[in-house]
């Protein structure tokens, strides 16, 4: 009857055996009135005793074996499952779900309250290129992160920002016409918006996807390394054409 609640069929036997015997029974014993074979009686014996179902005792050398009144079986086995279930309702299972969706953001405020949101959000690094005024509206949430832990790593379109070392700057040539304002901010590795001016108005993107995380977060490791060579090497390039020409070509 006990195999209902858990316990092995030759364990159930042993119980049974046990429950209805007019006193204590030895291992010879209860193989005779059970059916559990001899060679695993000692084991299920053992695992009965454990578990608290079976009581034993010793005798001229000999160990005797009687089972636990079956009301208190029933009330250990009550109380057992009681327990169970408050630890299965304490336990709080959190499923991880990620929006996948890629989110359109219209309008300056709305991106930058997003931006906000996100950077305030943030518990292991921030990633963010952005011009030099954006920089600066975002400033105290930055050094604020950077202080207590986060990781804020960075490109600036302009002069660096005080207390951020991580922040490479980028100085546009004079010629560098084509180079459109921007925003790009990644969060944890978990979320991205990439901002752009069109027609003169801005326009963004928001996404957990992360083929779209990791795509951004390969466009800002390139776009961080061309940062520092353009500061390193500014002088040499300069007198390349070639390469000035494909540098002028960059929007962003």
């Amino acid at each position: 009857m006990l195999h209902k609640f858990g316990f092995s069929q030759y364990e159930s036997k042993v119980y049974e055996a046990l429950a209805s015997a007019e006193q204590p029974m030895d291992a010879t014993m209860i193989v005779k009135h059970s059916g559990v074979p001899k060679a695993k009686i000692y084991e299920v014996i053992s695992r009965m005793v454990e578990k608290g179902m079976v009581l034993e005792s010793v005798s001229e050398k000999k160990k005797l074996y009687t089972a636990l009144p079956l009301p208190l079986v029933i009330e250990k086995l009550t109380s057992e499952f009681q327990s169970d279930i408050q630890e299965l309702e304490q336990h709080k299972v959190q499923k991880a779900v990620i929006d996948d969706h890629v989110w359109s953001l219209k309008a300056d405020s709305s991106i930058g309250s997003q931006l906000k949101q996100m950077m305030e959000n943030a518990e292991r690094s921030i990633r963010f290129s952005a011009w030099e005024d954006d920089f600066h509206k975002y400033l105290p949430i930055l050094l604020d992160k950077q202080q207590n832990g986060v990781k804020v790593e960075g490109v600036v379109i302009g002069d660096t920002p005080d207390g951020l070392p991580q922040i490479v700057p980028m100085k546009p040539s004079e010629q560098h016409v084509m180079l459109e304002r921007f925003r790009l901010l990644i969060v944890d590795d978990r979320e991205v918006v990439f901002a752009g001016v069109e027609n003169d108005s801005w326009q963004a993107i928001k996404t957990q996807s992360q083929p779209f995380v990791r795509v951004f977060t390969d466009y800002f490791h390139h776009d961080l390394l061309l940062a520092k060579i353009t500061g390193k090497y500014n002088d040499i390039l300069l007198n390349d054409e070639e390469i000035m020409t494909e540098l002028l070509q960059l929007k962003y």
